[in-house]
C-alpha cells in the first residue's frame, strides 16, 4: 500500500472506499491524504478542502464525464453544508443529480451504488 497522494493525481477505474478519516481515504490498496473525486473514469485528487472553495471550475472533471454520470454524491466534510444555487443550477443543466451529505454518509452510499453498477460519482472532502 502506498501512502500520501494519488500517483500523478489520478488512478483509472472504479473502486469502493475502504476507509475514510484522518484527513484522507483508503481505496484500491492505497491511501490518499486530502479530498477526492470518484468518477466513472477513475479517482482523482481534488484540491477542495471546504464548501467555500467549491465552484463550477472545481467540478470541471465531474461535468466532463457527460452521460456516464447521473448522480454525484457530495460529501461536505463532518457536517452537511449548503451549496450555492448557481452551482446547483449548473448540475441541473448538466443533468447530473446532486445529493449533499456528510462525507462519511457519501462514502458509504457511494459504495452501495457502485456495487449496484449505477452511474454514480462522489466528491468527498476529507475529514479529520
Amino acid at each position: 500500500m502506498t501512502d500520501g497522494r494519488l500517483h500523478d493525481g489520478f488512478i483509472p477505474g472504479r473502486f469502493p472506499i475502504d476507509a475514510y478519516g484522518n484527513g484522507g481515504f483508503r481505496f484500491a490498496e492505497m491511501s490518499h491524504k486530502g479530498s477526492i473525486l470518484l468518477l466513472p473514469s477513475g479517482i482523482r485528487a481534488w484540491s477542495v478542502n471546504s464548501v467555500a472553495e467549491m465552484s463550477i471550475e472545481t467540478f470541471g472533471p465531474v461535468f466532463s464525464e457527460g452521460s456516464a454520470l447521473e448522480l454525484l454524491l457530495l460529501g461536505t466534510g463532518p457536517d452537511i453544508a449548503g451549496i450555492p444555487e448557481r452551482l446547483r443550477q449548473h448540475f441541473r443543466d448538466a443533468r447530473i443529480r446532486l445529493e449533499v451529505m456528510q462525507t462519511g454518509s457519501a462514502a458509504r452510499t457511494y459504495n452501495i451504488l457502485l456495487a449496484e453498477n449505477r452511474k454514480v460519482g462522489a466528491a468527498l472532502i476529507a475529514v479529520p
